[in-house]
């Protein structure tokens, strides 16, 4: 199922994010992939890390739609 991560996003534009695996529940972000990574193998086992894009955006057949 779809996770919504609008909230995470906000909070966290343009920045690695590691999150738990239930993909809700953030360990660690920075501006870094490495680093943020890094501090979530301190505190979780095995971290999803992504990338938050600065804003979100909808591609609705070839239109761009700001969300």
């Amino acid at each position: 199922m779809a996770k919504d991560w609008t909230k995470i996003q906000k909070k966290y534009k343009g920045l690695w994010v590691a999150l738990e695996q239930n993909e809700a529940t953030v360990i660690s972000a920075h501006k870094t992939a490495r680093v943020a990574f890094e501090a979530a193998k301190k505190k979780y086992k095995n971290p999803i890390l992504v990338r938050m894009p600065e804003d979100l955006k909808a591609y609705i057949g070839c239109y761009e739609v700001e969300i």
